[in-house]
């Protein structure tokens, strides 16, 4: 069984030991002799205790321990000299050789600057192919300096040419088209404009492989042909040529390219009311539609639409199914000019879209080496081989596939022009010929997430493709005569460029690595010398010569890399030697050790073996026994004090002491000499005339001691503050209190008395006011309006007794507060009279703290003019008016009943009772409602512009909501009500707190109730109490939802449930579909040359 230490009495106090027992002895012994020997030093030192070894920490009550200072040789340290290397190194920085490009023969990535993925890729696209990049390469050093956007594409790609880096930064042009890094974009879209600008720019070029690259590469040409059934023609604009820089092919319900490629191709029959008005016959005819391919670029893409619109929900999907197309591509037979000839395209590059939705996702691209034949992934910075297959070796990616085809048959017999314009015309299916016929096995390819795909035409065995195509009657777009040339080198302008910027990378490399190697050397040496000088650190002999130094030093140098000059001041006393104090921060070092550490580090000063500071001993031996003696003092006149404060009898002279100071010096520890508290034993019962306080005075309390106690508090309070005569004042027993405090006090009872006599005549005289019971009224009387708050002050004021008296305000003038519910304007009242009901054939008044006025008698009116200043001509009076249809029923006396609604409510419904007739209070002077309507719009606007506020919203699962629901929904809460903010569940359903402004839409509110309870905004049905809110584009505050309302909700279920994203992401949408490349380089239509 291992021993498991105890932690029972951590925190129990510390027993002296039998080595405090011996120190004490010792001092005493220095303090009666005044003499200090190397015995005594030895022992107050701790110099006799052994060499430590192996203690997990550094233990401070001996100073021949060394232990802790390092960490074990297979340890480390948060920080400092023992951090671990690989932090070390880390907090060097990044070490820019990681970046370090393979070989030229690798490609290099681009840095994605937060959503620029999508360009990314497409200029990836761009670079591997040789042609393009090299037709930008061309481009005269003048025309760069004019177009910025050339000049820096020119630049990019020269980086991602030579540059020595793993990845280059696409910043520099994507700032230069004026694109916003943090928004997704569609990269079709950008290819487009992309091709359009580069067409503009290049315009100035006098390179003729420059000026016409894009066109010469990417353009293509179709014609929309419709041909009359009847007389077989064609019509006009069937000849009109429209180029294309990519065939956008649908992907919905199709499985293959070819079979895309059919659906583009296809026939469309105009027939019935879609009729063709042919002008060769003069009359409306069956016809057929279709697009014909004219011409093919020499990089033929194709974009893959696999965004559809939906218009039941008005948002666009991703279609995800699978989709097949080949690592060879035959468009021969597809041109009608050409159904002779071979045509084939090599799969060159697949762009990908990661993810589900439109408006996100991630674009990678997948692009083919022309020069190896290799396949490479570029994901933004990283770029990894694939080998010979677009999707890698043994790809098992569920996304992608490739299958081994049926060998497919190119054939160069003639094939029927029909049967090719149909669609139906696939490579499987053409006819055969066994003398003609080239067999090859063609791969299969398979991907859910391919975008685009991109193919180079293949070079012809037997010459060069343009001289081909010439032969066979067909115009391609290749005018500048570019060949797919393995070599591309530099122009000499971007090459110094490249060779400058790598040149300085290099350097940074080599910066790098010999600020690594330093670091290194140095951490290896200063732990070297740590544990050198540690090894020789420990005194072996008394005989033998050492040092104090300071613990805290020893240790910021045992842990530092680049230690500070040594420090000792902190453990030298006055006399400028160690004091037996400072014995737990110090260590005893041998000379050899300190020769090393001093040689190396300097500073100091050198403490050795005989600076001790006896003096100090001496003077530390003098306050011991000066503290043992204070507590036994202490101890012997603590058991006077208690019997002082049990009053029993004593003898002697007496003094006075203030009873409260006793009290807290009894209850504080025994402690070794007068500390502050010890001041002032007669400060609180001393008036500020100097003399004795009456003991009736608050805080006066008193209480007798013998003289030798009195003797010991005044030593002990003078000793901590010599110069605070009043705090220690000397009262014997038979000193008389001070006449003017005693004169004082006895004025401020009489005032208390009449005070108490006043309030008390108030509550006789307004008996049913005080205790707030209801006053029955009768019609034809005449009775008195009171402001409400100003009544609610006197009730507070009147009740308040003893020590509360003091904290209740007196009300102020009736006069004044009547003066304040009257209007300057019209001098008419601006608070409307409170409400009565007709109740048990008696008239009361509706208790309401919101009401501004109260009635009360002639009696209590006049009674309050006399006592609080007010006046019959500024009175507000008011008159009962009762409605006829009451006829002559008995208005009875009611018995005297606390003035509240629901007690009333209580009776009444316990005798069935219901009136509804309610009597009217009619005032002079009368209601002024133009400033009341004015006050209470400033209101209702001041409380619809609220920010930041709580409302609470009921989910409810069955039919009706329970009643406290409706209650709670139709009542404004008043605006202190707290209410609480966590999600509580009831048994109709959870309750939750929304934090909402008025400005916050419908919308917004369903959308927080959709995402809390999972209830789709289409299904709920939002209420206010009995009232349903509709509609999403409102503000609460046009439906006048306040805070700390309650509103319930319930789910019909009507609509199917969806995820919460799918809305959110439909948002974004919109808002990117709005935007798209607006405001930026390549939707502008000024110049980009520079000005």
């Amino acid at each position: 069984m291992s021993y498991r230490p105890t932690t029972r009495s951590k925190n129990k106090r510390h027993r002296p030991d039998d080595n405090e027992l011996v120190n004490s002895q010792v001092l005493r012994k220095i303090h009666s002799t005044g003499q200090v020997t190397e015995e005594d030093v030895n022992q107050l030192y701790m110099i006799w205790k052994p060499i430590c070894q192996g203690c997990r920490v550094n233990t401070k009550d001996n100073p021949n321990c060394f232990c802790g200072l390092v960490p074990p040789s297979n340890g480390s340290r948060k920080c400092g000299l023992w951090q671990k290397m690989s932090e070390i190194i880390l907090s060097l920085g990044p070490d820019p050789s990681k970046d370090l490009r393979d070989s030229t023969n690798s490609p290099a990535g681009l840095t994605n600057l937060g959503a620029t993925c999508y360009a990314n890729s497409i200029l990836q696209c761009l670079y591997m192919n040789r042609a393009f990049r090299e037709g930008v390469f061309s481009v005269e050093p003048e025309v760069l300096k004019e177009q910025p956007v050339l000049n820096q594409l020119a630049r990019l790609f020269a980086q991602l040419h030579a540059s020595k880096m793993s990845f280059v930064d696409s910043a520099p042009f994507i700032k230069t088209l004026e694109l916003d890094n943090g928004v997704q974009q569609d990269s079709h879209e950008f290819l487009t404009l992309l091709f359009s600008l580069l067409e503009r720019c290049l315009r100035h070029s006098q390179v003729s492989k420059a000026r016409t690259i894009v066109q010469d590469l990417f353009r293509g040409s179709v014609s929309h042909v419709t041909t009359c059934s009847k007389c077989g023609k064609d019509s006009e604009a069937s000849s009109k040529i429209e180029d294309f820089y990519e065939l956008e092919l649908n992907v919905k319900g199709l499985k293959s390219l070819d079979e895309s490629l059919d659906d583009y191709l296809s026939v469309e029959k105009l027939q019935g009311d879609n009729q063709y008005y042919c002008e060769s016959c003069a009359i409306r005819v069956d016809a057929t539609r279709s697009i014909k391919l004219r011409s093919l670029p020499a990089v033929l893409n194709f974009q893959l639409k696999r965004c559809v619109f939906l218009p039941k929900t008005t948002t666009k999907k991703k279609i995800t199914s699978a989709f097949c197309f080949p690592g060879e591509l035959d468009m021969g037979y597809r041109l009608p000019e050409l159904s002779q000839s071979e045509l084939i395209y090599d799969l060159s590059a697949v762009l990908i879209h990661k993810g589900s939705a439109v408006n996100s996702g991630h674009y990678i691209a997948h692009i083919k080496d022309e020069k190896t034949g290799d396949w490479w992934e570029f994901d933004d910075e990283h770029v990894s081989k694939l080998g010979k297959h677009p999707f890698g070796e043994g790809s098992s990616q569920p996304a992608v596939k490739s299958v081994q085809s049926e060998p497919v048959i190119h054939s160069s017999s003639s094939v029927p022009m029909d049967a090719t314009a149909s669609g139906n015309s696939m490579g499987a299916s053409q006819p055969k010929c066994s003398e003609s016929n080239s067999v090859n096995s063609v791969q299969i390819f398979s991907s859910s997430d391919a975008y685009m795909l991109m193919y180079i035409q293949r070079h012809s065995k037997n010459g060069d493709r343009k001289a081909q195509m010439e032969c066979c009657g067909v115009e391609m777009e290749n005018h500048s005569g570019i060949a797919l040339e393995n070599g591309v080198s530099l122009p000499s302008h971007l090459s110094e460029e490249i060779e400058q910027l790598n040149l300085s990378y290099l350097d940074a490399c080599k910066q790098y690595k010999s600020k690594k190697e330093l670091e290194l050397n140095v951490i290896n040496d200063r732990r070297q010398e740590v544990r050198q000088v540690l090894s020789q650190a420990s005194v072996q002999s008394p005989e033998e010569a050492y040092f104090w130094i300071s613990t805290d030093w020893l240790r910021h140098w045992a842990d530092n890399i680049n230690p500070s000059a040594i420090d000792n001041t902190p453990i030298q006393c006055t006399h400028g030697k160690v004091p037996v104090s400072k014995i737990g921060n110090v260590k005893r070092l041998s000379a050899k050790a300190w020769t090393m550490l001093f040689s190396k580090h300097n500073g100091g000063p050198a403490l050795s073996k005989d600076d001790y500071c006896a003096d100090c001993l001496v003077e530390g031996a003098r306050s011991m026994v000066s503290a043992d003696s204070f507590r036994d003092r202490r101890t012997a006149m603590k058991e006077l004090a208690e019997a002082a404060l049990a009053g029993k009898c004593l003898d002697g002279p007496l003094y006075y002491v203030s009873k409260a100071w006793l009290h807290q010096w009894l209850r504080r520890k025994n402690i070794d000499a007068p500390c502050e508290a010890d001041a002032g034993p007669t400060a609180s019962i001393r008036c500020p005339h100097g003399e004795l306080m009456p003991e009736q005075a608050t805080g006066a309390k008193r209480v007798l001691v013998p003289e030798s106690l009195w003797l010991f508090f005044y030593e002990t309070a003078n000793t901590v503050k010599p110069d605070d005569a009043s705090g220690c004042s000397t009262f014997p027993s038979d000193t008389a209190p001070c006449a003017l405090c005693s004169t004082e006090l006895s004025e401020v009872a009489c005032l208390e008395d009449s005070l108490r006599e006043f309030k008390m005549k108030q509550r006789q005289n307004h008996e049913k006011l005080a205790l707030g019971k209801s006053v029955p009224l009768f019609a034809g009387q005449k009775y008195y309006l009171l402001p409400t708050s100003w009544l609610s002050k006197w009730k507070s004021y009147i009740a308040a007794s003893g020590k509360s008296a003091s904290s209740s305000a007196e009300p102020e003038s009736l006069s004044n507060a009547i003066d304040l519910m009257k209007c300057e304007k019209h001098s008419k009242l601006l608070e409307r009279p409170p409400e009565l009901m007709y109740k048990r054939g008696v008239i009361l008044q509706k208790s309401s703290n919101t009401d501004g006025f109260t009635i009360i008698s002639e009696n209590d009116w006049k009674l309050f003019c006399e006592d609080w200043g007010g006046a019959e001509k500024e009175c507000i009076s008011a008159e009962i008016e009762v409605s006829s249809c009451m006829g002559d029923e008995s208005m009875g006396v009611s018995s005297d009943l606390p003035i509240s609604e629901e007690h009333m409510n209580a009776h009444d419904e316990a005798n069935g009772e219901t009136e509804t007739k309610q009597p009217m209070v009619k005032t002079f002077p009368e209601v002024c409602n133009y400033c009341i309507g004015e006050r209470e719009s400033c209101e209702l606007m001041k409380k619809l512009n609220y920010c930041n506020e709580d409302i609470c919203v009921c989910f409810i699962r069955g039919k009706e909501p329970p009643r406290s629901i409706l209650e709670a929904s139709g009542n404004f809460l008043e605006q202190d009500r707290r209410t609480s903010k966590r999600s509580r569940k009831t048994t109709f359903g959870n309750s939750i707190n929304f934090n909402v402004s008025g400005s916050t839409s419908i919308y917004q509110l369903k959308m927080m109730i959709w995402e809390s309870f999972g209830v789709v905004k289409e299904n709920q049905i939002l209420h206010k109490g009995s009232r349903v809110i509709d509609g999403e584009s409102a503000t609460l505050a046009d439906v006048n939802i306040f805070p700390g309302d309650t509103l319930w909700v319930t789910d019909s279920e009507i609509h199917e449930n969806r995820d919460i994203a799918d809305e959110l992401s439909d948002q974004k949408m919109e808002v990117q579909q709005e935007e798209g490349f607006r405001g930026t380089l390549l939707t502008s239509n000024i110049s980009s040359q520079v000005v």
